[in-house]
């Protein structure tokens, strides 16, 4: 697939043609277990090849949970790496969910790993958190913008702790996490869609999106009680490039490869119809 193409212009193909859907791989120690694969670099090999074989050509959108993976050390990220890059080859979006957050040259490093083309872990978009404040991310995002990849930047997430943090407000009485999504808008002004936003889908996520255009990822959907007819509700203006993230609730229908992309493809119809 060429990756010449902007960001935007992908995810918009991408949905167009396989939905908003975005699902996890997310080789987690009980899902390890339920699949009846060992926890080791073994079994995360094994539980990744039967995602992509399951998810390839039906979903526009697959986030590796990189955590699950960096768990077993350099032979985890070498799983990852094939992992991405097979998916990738494929024409599959790939969205990096490492939620790296840092200053300076330390922040280039990893918008490096994750955005550059020549990384090993080079992904379409990477999760990143903009609690050293947004403009820490100003370099992160020139690098997107320059290779054509996308951010995910932490706004308003769907954990109970976040919320005390992110409905705080800031010195011009805004909240901390509307004052990231008028960041991200202002941004992609000038820079279409680079600059997108992690909402969970919960009711009292107390965002004015109005003046926001970019995706948005949704997680929440499924295991942490969302429903799609929640999701046409709680983003009734931001409906598309609306990401709606389900991990659990796919991943539950393995190991057998036939169940889960009959999982993956149920969900991605319902999501479709729901947020026509």
């Amino acid at each position: 697939m060429s990756h010449h193409r902007s960001w935007s212009d992908r995810l918009r193909s991408a949905v167009a043609a396989r939905g908003r859907l975005c699902v996890g791989i997310d080789p987690h120690p009980a899902l390890l277990e339920a699949w009846e694969l060992p926890r080791s670099a073994d079994g995360l090999e094994v539980f990744a090849e039967l995602c992509v074989e399951a998810f390839v050509g039906e979903v526009a959108i697959v986030k590796p949970q990189v955590a699950f993976f960096e768990a077993y050390g350099s032979a985890g990220y070498a799983v990852l790496e094939r992992t991405v890059s097979v998916l990738r080859d494929a024409g599959t979006l790939v969205i990096a969910d490492a939620k790296r957050g840092d200053i300076g040259t330390t922040m280039d490093a990893y918008a490096q790993a994750w955005l550059e083309p020549e990384s090993p872990l080079s992904s379409d978009a990477v999760t990143v958190s903009p609690y050293l404040g947004f403009d820490s991310l100003g370099e992160t995002v020139d690098r997107a913008v320059q290779h054509q990849r996308g951010l995910f930047v932490l706004a308003r997430t769907s954990n109970a702790e976040g919320s005390a943090l992110q409905q705080a407000a800031t010195s011009n009485g805004a909240s901390v996490a509307q004052s990231i999504v008028d960041a991200a808008a202002t941004r992609n002004r000038v820079d279409a869609d680079t600059v997108g936003l992690v909402v969970g889908a919960t009711r009292d996520h107390g965002l004015d999106l109005s003046n926001y255009t970019g995706p948005i990822l949704a997680p929440g959907l499924g295991a942490q009680g969302a429903t799609v007819a929640d999701l046409a509700e709680i983003f009734r203006d931001s409906r598309e490039l609306l990401l709606p993230n389900s991990s659990r609730g796919v991943l539950a229908a393995g190991p057998s490869v036939t169940a889960l992309r009959d999982a993956a493809t149920r969900l991605r119809d319902e999501i479709e119809a729901g947020l026509a």
